[in-house]
């Protein structure tokens, strides 16, 4: 049982890497394809590296990559290890996707002469990479480390942190190309970008409750822990016709999980009772971490 739980340990390990990696790639594309081959600046720290750049032309992935390691260093001494080990790894991946397509695109945009759809496309792009990165329990370091250690020392949260940074940074373009037109289309970028970034993240994440009634209780109960490795609760109850006691299974998953759970209960009790919720958020072992 302990080999078994060690091997799924592993295989889920090994699935966030994967997942941000695909991730980060999809980031590169976008940001190089769509966003900075029309000369519009980003948040974050990518937003950062696009204005030295344009100021030093020094390529982008070269001073994200330099950069980070600066942050990182801060990060471990204040934040601890158990921070930076993933984001390590999506600093590395997303410096490298970075520099691929810069060789590859060669700075050209891939449709040329439309600027408002192509900040449009990016942003999904990079909103979808970068929700498959958070969604994996990763982290592409940059402004999301100043953000961190900020939460840590003052009542001011990452994602409120994160606001104020991209709205410095996209701001700031204007002092380069004094045109108003590229800080709107910079804007627009940011919204599409953390639009898709937050549905993809929410439904990953999202969570649904079950309540089932069935007198095979017991053997569903039983599945449920085989097949899902995901505990549940029995409830007594007692019906408000038949006044006959009766077991309500309680179980929490994931919304993916759902089909797995009628699949369950129908083989098991094809007359079983199932009441299905989501809820808003749940915290503890097999969920989101509980955070104060």
């Amino acid at each position: 049982m302990k080999q078994k739980k060690g091997i799924h340990k592993i295989y889920h390990h090994a699935q966030d890497y994967i997942i941000i990696a695909i991730g980060c790639l999809l980031y590169g594309f976008g940001f190089n394809g769509f966003i900075f081959s029309n000369e519009i600046v980003t948040g974050g720290l990518t937003g950062i590296c696009t204005l030295i750049y344009f100021v030093t032309s020094i390529p982008v992935s070269l001073s994200y990559f330099l950069i980070n390691i600066i942050l990182l260093g801060i990060a471990f001494k204040i934040l601890g290890l158990k921070f930076i080990i993933k984001t390590i790894f999506g600093v590395v991946c997303l410096s490298l996707s970075l520099s691929l397509f810069e060789i590859v695109l060669g700075g050209v945009p891939i449709i040329k002469d439309q600027v408002f759809m192509s900040i449009i496309i990016g942003g999904a792009i990079c909103g979808t990479g970068l929700g498959l990165i958070f969604a994996a329990n990763g982290s592409t370091g940059g402004t999301d480390i100043l953000a961190a250690i900020i939460n840590k020392y003052k009542d001011v949260s990452i994602g409120t942190g994160l606001i104020i940074f991209d709205f410095v940074i996209i701001g700031s373009a204007y002092f380069i190309f004094h045109d108003i037109e590229k800080i709107v289309f910079s804007f627009v970028e940011m919204g599409v970008n953390n639009y898709v970034l937050d549905r993809i993240i929410n439904a990953n994440r999202q969570s649904v409750q079950f309540l089932i009634f069935s007198q095979k209780y017991d053997e569903i109960v039983e599945r449920i822990l085989q097949d899902m490795e995901r505990g549940c609760t029995l409830l007594e109850g007692e019906g408000g016709y038949s006044k006959r006691p009766i077991k309500v299974v309680v179980l929490l998953a994931k919304k993916s999980e759902s089909l797995t759970v009628f699949r369950i209960v129908k083989e098991i009790d094809p007359q079983a009772f199932i009441s299905q919720s989501i809820v808003r958020g749940v915290y503890g072992e097999g969920f989101d971490q509980i955070k104060t």
